[in-house]
């Protein structure tokens, strides 16, 4: 796992996050998400300088189009915005992620109304 994933993955192992589970490298039909938010159907990926040729961004964009035709969301963030902005990553995942659901009330007792 590059730098930048470990140091995101120790973050949101650290934290809840609106009460959401995040898997690290999880599959997704052939390809396997750097981070991934099954519940709430959240992928998170980690691009560092290799996601910068041409051949990557189309693999990337493939991949994109695979996860969204599937109900995914894909958020993508940098390796320098991890190193240099990893709260603002974290605000940024969080604002993805649809808010917990409320727990509903335990019902009355026997004899209450």
């Amino acid at each position: 796992m590059p730098r930048s994933e470990a140091l995101l993955w120790s973050y949101i192992r650290k934290r809840a996050l609106k009460g959401a589970r995040f898997r690290r490298q999880h599959p997704i039909g052939p390809y396997i998400a750097d981070f991934a938010c099954v519940a709430a159907k959240l992928v998170v990926e980690v691009d560092g300088y290799t996601h910068w040729t041409q051949e990557q961004l189309d693999h990337d964009a493939r991949r994109t189009e695979y996860l969204k035709e599937r109900g995914w969301s894909v958020l993508r963030v940098t390796s320098a915005d991890v190193y240099d902005n990893l709260s603002g990553v974290w605000e940024t995942i969080a604002a993805y992620l649809p808010p917990p659901a409320a727990s509903q009330p335990p019902p009355p007792l026997a004899g209450e109304e």
